[in-house]
């Protein structure tokens, strides 16, 4: 995975495809593969977006407007001082034509080179959030690269039985992501097409999993002398081993000894996961012989995801610092640190 995205910019792959893998058929006509409803749910992505970008096969087959279309998001993206629509990037060697659809509104960058180079072109623009929609030589472009954050991945329930039609994917090297696999974040059925949700980057995966964790922290029971945390340990094929969080069997337990009691302390599958955890793991604590960052060595896991520092509330916390020095991988991600303490207002003395 490139250290650019995930980092300076994320990057989301969308696409519709048919049954057996095709983005078209093979005729001058363009082949709908979406319907109104989930048409409707990519205008809300490109609403949510920074840039759209596009190859140039997909401007000469599709002649796409590349823009949002909704009044009212566009209104809204007015409202936050953005632009009424993305800038659309056109990977493209030569100029498009002067009446492409896409020049009817906003603003236009043709661009072209290495994929690596145009990311960081992009982000030296300002851009935060990428929406690569096609073909499938740029797609598959993004994912050799090890590019792509998210993939978005509609299904129609139809076949194209045609060779010769456009694919999603060409021959290429993947990079393996996530350990062995994407991560499936979720699946909607949208009408008659089915979405599928696959994260790619370890940022994007890391995120995933630590909002599970904060979720779970909202199944605590209320308490003004602990936090309230959540735990999540998983392996590397994305597999959940085991959750847990604060007071859950009893009124001392911590998360991440909750989650690791449901496990056996040999179990090999530890070796290779990861903790993630939405509050750094204590390395002191009154109410147990055992921290928590002592229990994660023990159990011998190789990486600790966390959200938050620990606040200095009931005790000055290093585990982090103590599971460095232990040679564990320790990652913190501080941008979803409010809903932690969203978590803890009580604790915290929040109003």
């Amino acid at each position: 995975m490139s250290a650019i995205v995930g980092d300076i910019m994320y990057v989301l792959l969308s696409c519709a495809i048919s049954l057996d893998g095709y983005l078209d058929d093979a005729t001058e006509k363009r082949l709908v593969l979406s319907n109104a409803a989930d048409l409707d749910r990519v205008d809300a992505e490109r609403a949510g977006v920074d840039a759209i970008l596009v190859g140039a096969n997909t401007i000469r087959r599709d002649d796409p407007r590349l823009s949002v279309r909704s009044p009212a998001r566009r209104a809204a993206r007015e409202a936050a001082g953005k632009p009424a629509t993305p800038l659309k990037v056109i990977l493209s060697s030569r100029e498009p034509p002067a009446g492409a659809a896409f020049r009817a509104d906003g603003d236009a960058l043709v661009t072209h080179g290495p994929l690596d180079a145009v990311v960081r072109e992009l982000a030296d623009r300002g851009v935060e959030r990428l929406m690569v929609e096609g073909g499938g030589r740029v797609l598959t472009g993004f994912l050799t690269a090890g590019l792509a954050d998210e993939l978005q991945l509609v299904i129609a329930p139809f076949f194209v039985g045609d060779s010769t039609a456009p694919r999603f994917v060409h021959d290429g090297r993947f990079p393996r992501t996530g350990g062995d696999r994407a991560v499936l974040a979720s699946v909607a059925t949208i009408g008659n097409v089915v979405l599928h949700r696959y994260l790619l980057s370890e940022p994007a995966i890391d995120r995933h999993w630590l909002t599970e964790a904060i979720e779970l922290s909202h199944q605590c029971p209320p308490s003004t002398t602990a936090f309230s945390v959540g735990a999540v340990i998983v392996d590397p094929a994305g597999e959940v081993l085991a959750t847990g969080y604060s007071r859950e069997t009893d009124d001392l337990v911590h998360a991440e000894e909750a989650a690791l009691a449901k496990l056996a302390a040999d179990d090999p599958r530890l070796r290779t996961a990861t903790m993630y955890s939405s509050l750094e793991p204590c390395d002191r604590r009154k109410s147990r012989p055992a921290s928590c960052s002592r229990l994660i060595r023990a159990a011998g896991i190789p990486r600790v995801v966390f959200a938050l520092r620990e606040p200095d509330t009931f005790v000055v916390g290093e585990g982090a610092e103590d599971l460095t020095a232990a040679g564990i991988a320790t990652v913190e991600y501080p941008e979803l640190g409010d809903a932690v303490r969203e978590a803890n207002r009580l604790q915290l003395g929040l109003p």
